[in-house]
């Protein structure tokens, strides 16, 4: 999962690096579940005067539904990535074509978090990073111990508003 090393720049090291927390595998994994059962079940009761070929349709209808409702959401949650390093947030996304975005915190105004119930029971929160750019806020959903990440944040941007270089 790591930041290639080639990416960072003189002097900067990654202080965090997060993904999505795994809550947002939950409901694939429920569709899965329910999807095995309904191609079990579509396959069982196809009449006789169709059943090989109906059972296929089933079982291919079943395929798709796999790929695009767990497959797809799986893969977008393994190719996310957020990194905070000494200098910057990196956002990584992207199956087959990668998105790659940096935000100097330089231009970071503020950092807070909110964390609703469900968020507390899984230990997870969302991220709030205002911009000076013309971004405006960035809100980083089911970050993995959001109260750390913000800590971290902080205290980075701390440093950065006094002056003085990070580690």
């Amino acid at each position: 999962m790591g930041l290639p090393r080639r990416l960072l720049g003189d002097n900067e090291h990654v202080e965090i690096q997060v993904r999505t927390h795994a809550k947002a595998m939950v409901l694939p994994a429920i569709m899965l579940i329910a999807l095995g059962a309904g191609v079990g079940i579509g396959a069982a009761v196809i009449p006789h005067q169709i059943a090989p070929v109906g059972q296929y349709v089933v079982i291919i209808l079943g395929l798709i539904l796999a790929i695009w409702w767990c497959v797809l959401p799986f893969l977008r949650w393994r190719t996310t990535t957020y990194t905070v390093t000494n200098r910057r947030l990196i956002l990584r996304t992207g199956i087959l074509s990668k998105t790659g975005k940096d935000l100097p915190l330089i231009r970071v105004n503020d950092v807070s978090y909110a964390r609703s119930l469900s968020d507390r029971v899984f230990g997870c929160g969302t991220l709030k990073v205002q911009t000076a750019g013309e971004d405006g806020l960035i809100e980083l959903d089911d970050i993995p111990d959001v109260e750390q990440v913000h800590r971290i944040m902080s205290e980075l941007l701390f440093e950065e508003i006094h002056g003085r270089q990070p580690n």
